[in-house]
């Protein structure tokens, strides 16, 4: 299957992703969105792309760059919780540049993994937890077919104030 749309494309890690990740990872305005709390380091982050390679079925992971048409990396989408025997697996999906979003690179990515969880892996259903203040992400995810199937009260906690996490299921 060719993760190729008509305005992005997915691919593999590379190594040259190396700063783009350092600096995603440790941006810490993403903490929220990805329930980071400490720094990564160079090492733990070269790591984890030499490992990258390896088989979704052994690593339960699989994390994915969104390339632009010109092949500018904006982005990254990721399958997580990969759960084989219940054929389903957590998404979430960043563009990292400010300037870059909105310009339906997150929309088209998530369809292009959508179709290759669905018809290459063969997953039942795909799901993602977005806290309920993320507006955009809720609409993203609900364009897509995702449903809004819970609400996790006070679940995520930004400094004193405790928020709701929203729990959306999109099943095949």
């Amino acid at each position: 299957m060719k993760l190729q749309g008509e305005h992005v494309s997915l691919r593999a890690i590379e190594p040259e992703d190396i700063d783009l990740l350092y600096q995603w990872e440790n941006d810490t305005e993403n903490w929220n969105v990805s329930n980071t709390q400490t720094p990564f380091s160079r090492f733990v982050l070269e790591q984890y792309i030499s490992t990258s390679h390896q088989d979704i079925y052994n690593v339960k992971q699989l994390r994915l760059m969104i390339c632009d048409s010109n092949k500018k990396t904006v982005g990254c989408i990721d399958l997580f919780d990969f759960d084989p025997n219940h054929l389903r697996a957590g998404v979430g999906v960043l563009i990292a540049e400010k300037t870059e979003r909105k310009k339906s690179y997150a929309s088209e990515a998530l369809q292009l993994l959508i179709e290759y969880c669905f018809l290459s892996l063969n997953l039942h259903q795909l799901y993602c937890t977005i806290g309920i203040d993320n507006e955009a992400s809720v609409l993203l995810f609900q364009k897509h077919g995702f449903q809004i199937t819970g609400i996790k009260k006070q679940w995520l906690r930004e400094g004193s104030v405790f928020k709701d996490e929203l729990m959306l299921q999109k099943i095949r």
